[in-house]
């Protein structure tokens, strides 16, 4: 995953550092990667975060309180999708499972009735 100091960021986003950092401190979910040294490493996670920050404040009006609460719900919102995602994936899972195990009775059937006229029409002769 690509990693980011807060210069580059600063390039890529527009947004000054302090401002970043301030941000860092109002918005619980957005917290970059801190080095050994202090200096802060952001990823393309950390980089959407900022752009819908940027987005809401600048562009919507948001405060930042107001921004922080929408991109909270945003993130429930993303949590309960997971989560029903989730839940299909292992329901998928689960039928072509039970799918594989059809087949798989299937052809031992079919296989069991051609051994039967086999036996049938080797009987007959």
């Amino acid at each position: 995953m690509a990693q980011y100091l807060i210069g580059e960021v600063e390039e890529m986003t527009g947004v000054k550092p302090y401002t970043l950092r301030y941000w860092e401190s109002m918005i619980p979910c957005f917290s970059p990667r801190k080095e050994l040294t202090g200096r802060r490493v952001y990823d393309s996670h950390d980089i959407n975060i900022i752009n819908r920050l940027k987005y809401l404040i600048y562009t919507k009006g948001y405060t930042i309180d107001g921004a922080r609460n929408q991109i909270i719900q945003e993130a429930e919102v993303a949590q309960t999708h997971y989560e029903g995602l989730q839940a299909l994936s292992d329901i998928r899972l689960s039928l072509t499972q039970s799918l594989h195990l059809i087949r798989e009775r299937n052809k031992e059937l079919q296989s069991l009735q051609a051994e039967e006229k086999t036996q049938e029409t080797n009987e007959r002769n």
